[in-house]
């Protein structure tokens, strides 16, 4: 079973070393984000809940502070701010606090574009 939580952000980019000079990715812009946290497992016995969503919000809430209205390529281990590179590094953010975290999507809704990441990149990973 899974369930989750959806948060959003503001923040500007560009990616240089991604596309040829001239291509409009490569002048500064900024897009609308949204993120989707998915935790997965059991639900207690007792209480009938995976996890506390309060905990996602508490653990989205310091991913926020560095992320909104900032210029993502400033931001440590966001250098080159792809939509891959954003969900690994929110996966990062979030799985101490949530072990439970099964998937984290990256969204450009007014693009149409987006990037779901299930942490199969991550060596801390505990194997299911």
């Amino acid at each position: 079973m899974r369930i989750f939580n959806e948060f959003t952000f503001e923040a500007a980019h560009h990616l240089p070393h991604v596309f040829p000079d001239g291509h409009v990715n490569t002048r500064l812009h900024g897009h609308s984000f949204r993120v989707r946290v998915t935790l997965e497992g059991k639900p207690d016995a007792r209480t009938g809940l995976i996890a506390d969503l309060g905990l996602v919000e508490t653990a989205f809430g310091s991913a926020r502070e560095k992320l909104d209205h900032r210029y993502l390529n400033e931001i440590e281990g966001l250098e080159t701010p792809t939509l891959e590179n954003i969900a690994m590094w929110l996966w990062r953010h979030f799985y101490p606090d949530l072990p439970s975290l099964a998937q984290i999507g990256v969204y450009r809704d007014t693009c149409g574009e987006g990037c779901e990441y299930q942490g199969e990149y991550e060596t801390r990973r505990v194997a299911a």
